[in-house]
């Protein structure tokens, strides 16, 4: 069954992001169903989405889930062949859809599509198949994995493959970070396909999905979490003895200035560094991702 906005549900996981979830529902077609996952108890939150828009359901967590889970959680509720995954700060364009939809004509078999990120800067992609200088920039190209913030998943595929069944598409030992290029990875080890849809593009905020009260807790948090989610991907795809030493420069340049930092009294940033270190050696003796932001849900 091809893509249309009848078999597509778009799963957007949010946590605290009450100023920015309004911007990009709104971008969104209200003939297509938009399943919420937030990562809290905010019954408020939950109640005030879905009496504002007809198309959408919100799934409330109980606990801070990760986007991971979060995502398996959203996607478990999936009845349509596809799902679009978004970051909440993501804003769609009155074509992203309908491009996506046509383009995917074009591709005999995919297990994931993305729409372009605007921000030339920062590709949402990484490419495998081809050098850069051959893109077409017009054509839908095949690519080594994408980022999260927007990918289209072949739901009815992908949960025909073994180590996705019952839609554990992330891995759930990951909490932030990393969790789509393991998806990707997976996916192309399995000898499926991805693909960025050029002619589809997004405007990605980055780094708004989070109110920005709470910033300071959760940069803590992001440092934490991007360390350990880097070693446990190298010892998951390479081996214990390669994410060991290839974190090792990270890890005593986080030890530094995280004392230079305490030496020139400057708080904010050596609690940083600390959360790096920290996260390095947590997921050097093996423990679970385990650090939160210390914000109540």
């Amino acid at each position: 069954m091809s893509i249309s906005r009848q078999t597509l549900t778009i799963v957007i996981v949010t946590f605290k992001s009450e100023k920015v979830i309004d911007n990009c529902i709104k971008s969104i077609s209200d003939n297509i169903k938009i399943i919420v996952v937030e990562n809290s108890n905010n019954q408020k939150f939950k109640d005030t989405l879905e009496k504002k828009y007809r198309n959408v359901k919100c799934i409330l967590s109980s606990s801070n889930l990760g986007m991971g889970s979060g995502n398996n959680l959203g996607l478990s509720y999936v009845k349509t062949d596809y799902a679009l995954i978004l970051n909440p700060d993501v804003i769609l364009y009155e074509n992203t859809i309908s491009e996506i939809i046509n383009e995917s004509k074009k591709i005999e078999s995919f297990a994931v599509l993305a729409p372009l990120s605007e921000n030339e800067k920062y590709p949402n992609y990484k490419i495998k198949y081809e050098n850069k200088k051959n893109i077409n920039n017009l054509n839908p190209f095949k690519v080594k994995s994408v980022d999260g913030f927007a990918m289209l998943l072949n739901v009815k595929k992908i949960n025909q493959i073994n180590n996705f069944k019952n839609f554990k598409f992330f891995d759930e030992n990951i909490f932030l970070y990393l969790e789509n290029d393991d998806f990707c990875k997976r996916l192309v080890d399995h000898n499926e396909e991805i693909y960025v849809v050029p002619k589809s593009k997004i405007n990605h905020l980055g780094g708004k999905a989070v109110s920005q009260k709470f910033s300071e807790e959760v940069e803590l948090s992001r440092n934490w979490h991007w360390i350990w989610s880097k070693f446990y991907f190298n010892r998951k795809h390479k081996g214990y003895f390669f994410a060991l030493i290839n974190g090792l420069p990270t890890f005593f340049s986080a030890v530094l200035k995280y004392i230079l930092y305490l030496i020139i009294f400057n708080p904010k940033k050596s609690k940083i560094y600390l959360q790096r270190a920290m996260g390095y050696l947590n997921a050097a003796i093996g423990r679970k991702s385990f650090f939160r932001p210390n914000i109540k849900i």
